[in-house]
């Protein structure tokens, strides 16, 4: 199962081997060994634009423990769901499966609505999934995501990152390269954006090239990439940062003359693979991961502005590496040189904006 990026084949239970791309339960114990930090412009408000609850064999993270995360000084003002195979429907036709899991984040969104929770709007917005390659017969999916969401779906990731490196651990969804190039991919975006919903595409920074395809054939769509591009470092990858990066920022650069594309800045700890999270005594300090982020964070802040960047925490997943506030702190850092108004696009204006959220 080394090409499944699905919790059964990312799980790994534990803390070793040290294996990037692998998604394993954070240890508590370590993240406690955090050096204290004091939380960076804590007045301002964060939409945090990508996080995922699940309740799987051995790792439940729900909305109790999502928020003993955010609640650790930064001012999250609201969240947006994002896909993770939870909850899906146990039975009916498999097309419709994952309505389930807009269903289970709609409730977490209600939930969170009756003020019973705290103040964040916890999954005021949702990206679910639908299988796109079914063309014209993914509409009535769409249709009943909807409907499921009572106002908080907004749109579909559907992951098309792959890699021939057995590795590198692919998309669940992801068979071969191309998908994005597919009649039927094509036909089912097209209904996608038909309908107002938004495109979450999640690939590799050496498929950025298929991204910019979508964008120029669909440029009344609109597109959010995921973990700023994908960049590995691990696998086949390994030892070929200055390379990586070459090519990541020249595809970047076309992709940023798309008007109709933002990039969510975050999301890059177990494939980027700049910090080896599971070795580290202690967990990094926001400065470090800052820096190991800045080349990445800070391009794209230059090619695609603030208007069209927002922050994730990637949360839990990128909790295997860094705690919440730490997370929080080295994006305040990558941002502190930006303007008051630029902080705000990218702490919340852009995010309210591109997934229409509304409160």
């Amino acid at each position: 199962m080394a090409n499944d990026t699905s919790l059964g084949g990312l799980f790994a239970g534990n803390r070793k081997p040290a294996q990037f791309g692998r998604i394993f339960k954070p240890d508590p114990a370590w993240l406690a060994k955090a050096a204290p930090e004091p939380i960076l412009d804590p007045d301002l408000e964060i939409v945090d634009t990508h996080h995922h609850l699940w309740d799987m064999p051995g790792y439940r993270y729900l909305l109790d423990d999502f928020l003993a995360d955010a609640n650790t000084g930064h001012k999250v003002v609201a969240t947006v769901f994002e896909e993770c195979r939870a909850m899906y429907r146990a039975r009916g036709p498999v097309e419709m499966k994952p309505v389930g899991e807009v269903e289970f984040a709609a409730g977490i969104g209600a939930m969170s609505d009756s003020g019973h929770y705290g103040p964040a709007r916890v999954s005021a917005g949702i990206v679910g999934h639908a299988d796109l390659t079914l063309g014209d017969r993914v509409a009535p999916v769409l249709e009943a995501e909807i409907a499921a969401g009572n106002g908080r779906f907004k749109g579909i990731r559907f992951g098309a990152a792959w890699d021939d490196d057995p590795v590198i651990g692919n998309s669940h969804v992801a068979k071969g390269p191309g998908v994005h190039r597919s009649a039927e991919f094509r036909a089912g975006l097209k209904r996608l954006f038909a309908l107002g919903l938004s495109f979450d595409a999640w690939t590799f920074h050496h498929q950025l090239g298929e991204v910019t395809e979508l964008a120029r054939a669909f440029p009344e769509g609109n597109i959010v990439l995921c973990h700023m591009g994908g960049v590995l470092g691990y696998g086949r990858w390994a030892g070929r940062k200055d390379e990586v990066f070459t090519a990541w920022k020249a595809a970047m650069v076309e992709l940023a003359k798309c008007p109709n594309v933002s990039v969510k800045v975050g999301g890059l700890m177990m494939r980027l693979a700049a910090i080896d999270y599971l070795n580290l005594p202690a967990p990094p300090t926001s400065q470090q991961l800052a820096d190991a982020w800045q080349p990445y964070a800070g391009t794209c802040l230059e090619l695609f502005g603030a208007n069209r960047c927002m922050v994730e925490s990637n949360f839990p997943v990128d909790k295997m590496g860094i705690g919440y506030a730490g997370m929080f702190n080295a994006l305040k850092r990558i941002a502190s040189g930006a303007s008051a108004t630029e902080k705000t696009a990218l702490f919340s204006g852009t995010a309210k904006r591109v997934y229409r959220l509304d409160w």
